[in-house]
């Protein structure tokens, strides 16, 4: 269990570069269609190996489809239109905005209360966060900023979708193995992303292919979506929604760093104090995950 959040932080964190990568030449939809879908079909074929049933219980669509619509479709398309609209690290931390979210709706729907440990990780996370989007909110306000404005709005639009996913999870959980239960998900979002495609009349793409273009999807069909959203379903159903959100607050710093390694961001200094903070509120979760929470 304490390993699941060092996993997620790594491939969800690597997961924003290569996104920006691949989007060098992928239209929005038309990326959301090859990785959510090629992320079903993986986990799919890993349940039919185990010769678990591809097909849950009828009880259990409910909550995959508004899981796959909230917690899929919603996030990827949101993260993709903010990569579009910002730089990277920013997108990346502002949805990220996640944890607080989160922690309100489950309050709201289902009465958790923030004990004291939970309480300042989350003030930690939240002035982590604060810090390091300073920049966009600046450039925002400095003057009708439509493109900031966008690098602003789909990163809290996608951590919404998120935080509302997972509360809802928690609220009416789906019976069934947690593999099919995410491929499932995961064919939901796609199914999302193929309709916007059309709509949106977007081809795939024959040119400008690369080694890194080619790296990138491959890293993000098999660790940054099929194996994350397993590892992230399987800790949603064993912590509390508030818990589990607060151990994604690696995945910006990671995020960061990978983003100033891989697609050359350079974050400001004071970002670094933002690190800080969202480390510390994540220790704070991470070294608290062995006990089961109600």
């Amino acid at each position: 269990m304490r390993l699941i959040p060092v996993a997620l932080a790594l491939f969800w964190g690597l997961n924003w570069p290569a996104v920006k990568i691949i989007l060098s030449i992928f239209p929005p939809f038309t990326l959301r269609v090859l990785g959510l879908g090629s992320g079903a079909l993986l986990l799919l074929l890993l349940a039919g190996a185990k010769r678990l049933p591809l097909l849950p219980p009828r009880s259990a669509w409910p909550g995959i489809v508004v899981g796959g619509v909230l917690a899929v479709a919603v996030f990827n398309l949101a993260v993709a239109w903010a990569q579009l609209s910002t730089s990277t690290s920013r997108a990346a931390v502002l949805t990220f905005t996640m944890p607080m979210m989160s922690a309100l709706l489950a309050w709201l729907v289902l009465g958790e209360r923030l004990d004291r440990r939970r309480g300042l990780a989350l003030l930690l996370g939240a002035c982590g966060v604060a810090v390091l989007a300073w920049p966009v909110l600046q450039a925002v306000f400095a003057g009708n900023d439509v493109a900031a404005a966008k690098g602003l709005v789909f990163p809290l639009v996608a951590a919404f979708g998120w935080a509302a996913g997972t509360v809802y999870l928690k609220r009416w959980p789906v019976a069934g193995d947690r593999i099919v239960i995410t491929a499932w998900q995961l064919v939901v979002g796609a199914s999302c992303a193929l309709a916007g495609a059309l709509i949106a009349g977007e081809s795939f793409p024959t040119r400008g292919w690369t080694a890194s273009v080619a790296g990138a999807l491959s890293f993000h069909i098999i660790l940054g979506t099929a194996v994350a959203y397993w590892l992230w379903f399987v800790l949603s159903e064993r912590v509390s929604a508030t818990v589990a959100a607060l151990t994604t607050l690696m995945v910006p710093v990671v995020g960061v760093l990978g983003a100033m390694a891989l697609v050359g961001d350079r974050p400001a200094p004071a970002d670094w104090w933002g690190f800080a903070f969202v480390m510390a509120g994540a220790g704070l979760i991470v070294l608290n995950l062995g006990q089961r929470r109600a």
